[in-house]
């Protein structure tokens, strides 16, 4: 059973080209290497050791960066034990209108009284300052240093320069030991970053991050059973060359270095904007799309993979459209604005939570992946 579902799944016509088939990637010549699957089962283990890896750099690095730059990890003020609303607290982190009228009937408490405990409640299991601090100062040495890796050995590859290398050949292409390490580094980070998720203090962007890791996941593992190797690896260090911006951006804001944030910022936006919305659909997309049909011939695992990044590419262009709304905001405000999905709320914010659930969030600042005060974290 299990046998015939695999063998459905990785069928020949659907993931290669024509007159091709996966036993013929079996049998390299004398000294080549073609990706297989089955190079990937150490990525597990790795995610785990990138993980714990995190956990000791935020310990021994990151820590007491944020010291000498005088972010504190503060204590948030408790709010009151309460067995009854912390139960619905568990399931429900915003009550709406009838439940708070419920509550207040049952307590014999005050609707406001119960609108600041779950206020209070909130801004307990939001990240501290030197938290966030700590997490962005990791994601921003891997992005520098994995950017680093790539440049380096794409910058000696002819697909670099021409990427209709990408499709010569196609995909009796070798594997070199840059692009395995290359692509083992990305999906160890992206599953420890998932699995995180569930252990780490659970963010209000939760689903949206899980689901964001798993396509990452699902597209970087697909692309390498596929030998997709050259034009992938040109994509994530596309993407990880503007992220490094972000993160430097986000670090200075923590620190309250307003000037250098706000240059950082303008960097990273110039960065995005030629990186994904010029480099990326104008270069790779375009030899994914046009390149790759002239000279490997279209098959349907290649409309799959041009639909999503087509997909990819519509994103490019919201993310850079809010980040632009926030570039305007700071030439009218003189700095950039802090991100409207705000990490502690304040009481004036409470009376507006009975009616969130019939309402809208709306990331009027900074809702690319990751805004400068919020949450999500974006590749």
């Amino acid at each position: 059973m299990t046998t015939s579902i695999s063998t459905w799944f990785w069928s020949d016509r659907f993931w290669l080209p024509e007159n091709v088939s996966w036993a013929d990637l079996e049998h390299p010549p004398p000294g080549v290497e073609y990706p297989r699957l089955g190079h990937l089962v150490c990525v597990l283990p790795l995610a785990v050791g990138v993980f714990l890896l995190r956990k000791l750099f935020e310990r021994l690095v990151a820590k007491p960066c944020a010291h000498i730059l005088q972010i504190e990890a503060g204590v948030p003020r408790r709010a009151q034990p309460n067995a009854v609303l912390e139960r619905l607290y568990q399931s429900k982190t915003c009550p709406d209108t009838r439940q708070l009228e419920g509550l207040s009937k049952q307590l014999d408490w005050d609707v406001r009284k119960i609108q600041r405990w779950f206020r209070i409640r909130r801004n307990q299991d939001r990240p501290s300052m030197q938290q966030k601090f700590c997490e962005s100062m990791w994601r921003f040495t891997f992005y520098l240093v994995t950017f680093l890796y790539s440049i380096s050995h794409l910058w000696v590859s002819p697909w670099m320069w021409d990427t209709r290398h990408c499709w010569y050949n196609y995909p009796f292409q070798s594997l070199s030991p840059e692009q395995y390490n290359h692509y083992v580094a990305e999906l160890a980070f992206y599953w420890s970053l998932m699995f995180s998720q569930f252990i780490d203090i659970k963010r209000k962007d939760f689903i949206i991050m899980l689901v964001h890791h798993l396509a990452t996941i699902i597209l970087i593992t697909f692309s390498y059973a596929n030998n997709m190797l050259r034009a992938g690896t040109l994509v994530m260090c596309v993407h990880d060359a503007s992220d490094i911006f972000l993160e430097a951006a986000k670090l200075a804001n923590y620190a309250k270095y307003q000037r250098l944030c706000d240059g950082l910022f303008v960097v990273f936006s110039i960065s995005f904007f030629f990186t994904r919305l010029v480099i990326f659909p104008f270069w790779i997309v375009y030899s994914v799309l046009f390149e790759s049909w002239e000279i490997a011939g279209p098959y349907q695992a290649w409309w799959l993979f041009n639909g999503l990044l087509l997909v990819l590419q519509t994103l490019h262009i919201i993310w850079f459209y809010l980040i632009t709304r926030i570039a305007i905001k700071a030439i009218f405000k003189g700095k950039v604005s802090k991100d409207d999905r705000s990490d502690i709320e304040s009481s004036s914010d409470e009376e507006n939570h009975s009616n969130f659930n019939k309402s809208t969030l709306k990331p009027k600042d900074f809702n690319h992946s990751s805004g400068l005060n919020g949450e999500t974290h974006d590749h």
